[in-house]
């Protein structure tokens, strides 16, 4: 999404309404919605402030970047925490997210770079503690 037309546009349809309703919403013709979403006119800052209030993010609208404003308040809390660790505590969190999301995809691989020097494939069950363990899984194969 590269034009201020296509992310009006994402902005729209993710919060479900029809041009006609969202035209109405920022106080314009379903023609000018159109002009709008296909990049041959710009909204005014009446238009986007009206439809502001509907969840509509403006900055991301106008610039492409999106607010933190629109995060939810947990979010926002996770992410200024996450960004505070350091790179084993940032594997960590990662790694809990990982085991925590349902499984969408077969199987995924979590890697985390740094001192931590660990791989998880597929499915795990239990714990392995320790070097030896490791000596003792390969002296196994």
């Amino acid at each position: 999404m590269n034009t201020i037309g296509e992310r009006l546009k994402a902005e729209r349809t993710r919060l479900g309404f029809n041009q006609t309703e969202f035209a109405a919403v920022g106080g314009v013709q379903r023609r000018a919605q159109l002009f709008y979403e296909q990049d041959e006119r710009r909204p005014d800052a009446g238009y986007l402030q009206a439809v502001s209030r509907l969840g509509v993010d403006v900055q991301f609208v106008v610039t492409g970047t999106p607010s933190m404003q629109a995060l939810t308040p947990e979010e926002t809390q996770l992410l200024d925490g996450f960004r505070k660790l350091d790179i084993k505590n940032k594997g960590r969190v990662l790694g809990v997210i990982e085991g925590a999301a349902p499984i969408e995809s077969p199987r995924s691989i979590v890697t985390v770079g740094g001192d931590v020097g660990q791989q998880i494939h597929g499915d795990v069950h239990g714990m392995v503690q320790g070097p030896d363990m490791r000596k003792k899984i390969i002296k196994k194969k």
